[in-house]
């Protein structure tokens, strides 16, 4: 706790100890109060207690260790891309994906006077990536923090005119900064998707086949030969079967294998999918499904 900010410590104390009381309702988000995955939190689950956790290690971790039932976790931004780091903490974390939200996202300029003339912005770095051509045209320097609303927090404690920070606007309310500007995103459509992660044990871990439509996320490696992607990647095109996400990551320093992340539309015992699965294992080195999933948003 005493890494976040002075202003947003007594309500992590207070949203901790909730969650403590009851945490079967308690769902973990990484960030200060008031950031994009606390309003995702609340969105999804309105009747759930949030915990904030200062770390996406953290938030795993309290799932794992039974503080929490679920954690939210934000896994790729229509604007900026992949969230850094979560391809590996999620197959490390042994829990298991058992949903998806979308939220739109929107930022606001928070800062103390709305007279000054703002020199710095502080955000999270998907925040300030979301925003760069907005930073660019006015000349504000963009300053990276751990998440956007600990920005917010961290503003009111620095207490400088010229410094603001770039956050939703649940954060102003908060912290009691003042709004200086609003729809700093690059793109009206801007959205970050989620995950629901949560025990492997859970009885909602995989559903049933037939009440979907289901997404389906796993990860694999492939073996260090020629045409090694291609092999793998066959049973999916012979199939059917429609794949939304594919994105290769490295492990290690060795970079002779390549893991990769994969989405595809399908639970795991549709024929066509089951099929394509097997035919992937024969031709990589391994395979793990971290969660299937009813879809929150149609995928054509």
């Amino acid at each position: 706790m005493e890494s976040y900010p002075a202003p947003a410590r007594a309500r992590v104390a207070e949203m901790a100890a909730a969650a403590a009381a009851a945490p079967d309702r308690a769902v973990a988000f990484q960030g200060a109060p008031g950031c994009n995955s606390h309003i995702a939190a609340m969105e999804a689950f309105p009747h759930c207690l949030p915990l904030p956790c200062f770390s996406f290690e953290d938030a795993l971790e309290a799932v794992a260790d039974g503080r929490a039932d679920r954690a939210m976790i934000p896994i790729e931004n229509s604007l900026h891309g992949r969230v850094a780091d979560i391809h590996f903490l999620l197959p490390e974390s042994g829990l298991t994906i058992t949903g998806e939200h979308f939220l739109p996202i929107r930022y606001c300029l928070l800062g103390l006077d709305p007279d000054a003339a703002i020199r710095e912005a502080m955000s999270h770095p998907q925040a300030l990536g979301q925003c760069r051509h907005w930073l660019r045209a006015r000349g504000i320097k963009p300053v990276a923090n751990a998440d956007t609303a600990g920005a917010a927090a961290a503003v009111a404690e620095l207490g400088q005119n010229d410094v603001a920070a770039i956050s939703p606007r649940l954060a102003a309310d908060l912290y009691g900064l003042r709004v200086l500007a609003e729809g700093l995103e690059d793109s009206d459509d801007n959205t970050t998707r989620f995950v629901v992660l949560a025990r492997s044990s859970e009885p909602l871990a995989r559903p049933e086949a037939g009440q979907g439509p289901f997404m389906t996320t796993f990860v694999f490696e492939v073996k260090n030969v020629p045409a090694a992607l291609y092999k793998a990647l066959g049973g999916f095109a012979t199939n059917g079967v429609n794949m939304t996400k594919l994105e290769s990551y490295q492990r290690g320093a060795s970079f002779s294998a390549t893991e990769f992340f994969c989405d595809v539309v399908g639970h795991p015992e549709d024929p066509a999918l089951a099929r394509s699965l097997e035919e992937l294992r024969f031709h990589t080195k391994w395979v793990r499904v971290l969660g299937t999933y009813r879809q929150a948003r149609a995928r054509p």
